[in-house]
């Protein structure tokens, strides 16, 4: 049974960077294009970032030029640096394959103050 684990999240001042990791369990789930999710209060999950297993790179319009996301296959897990967040970043943030499977971590909490 694959699982997914990400970490990294927290409270952090708008202009501020944090780095987000996602471990998955089953090293075969890591040969998708793998993405970063978020899910603000009310609002429906969004993709954020995606990459692919040769390491193709696409953003949402939302976080190009702020956010960077990488991926090490040796290790299964994939990254997402935030640098420069903003109030609106605020989210539950999840890793899932591109296009998501129903296999959802818990996620992790990014919170930017104003």
């Amino acid at each position: 049974q694959v699982q997914l684990v990400e970490s990294g999240g927290g409270l952090v001042q708008a202009g501020g960077s944090l780095r987000l990791s996602c471990a998955a369990s089953g090293s075969g789930y890591m040969l998708n294009i793998m993405a970063w999710y978020r899910q603000a209060p009310g609002k429906q999950r969004e993709w954020v970032a995606w990459i692919s297993s040769g390491g193709i790179t696409v953003y949402a319009d939302s976080v190009r030029g702020r956010f960077t996301i990488s991926r090490d296959n040796a290790k299964n897990t994939v990254y997402l640096q935030m640098n420069n967040v903003k109030p609106e970043d605020t989210a539950v943030y999840y890793c899932n394959r591109r296009p998501p499977s129903s296999l959802w971590g818990q996620g992790t909490q990014v919170t930017v103050s104003s």
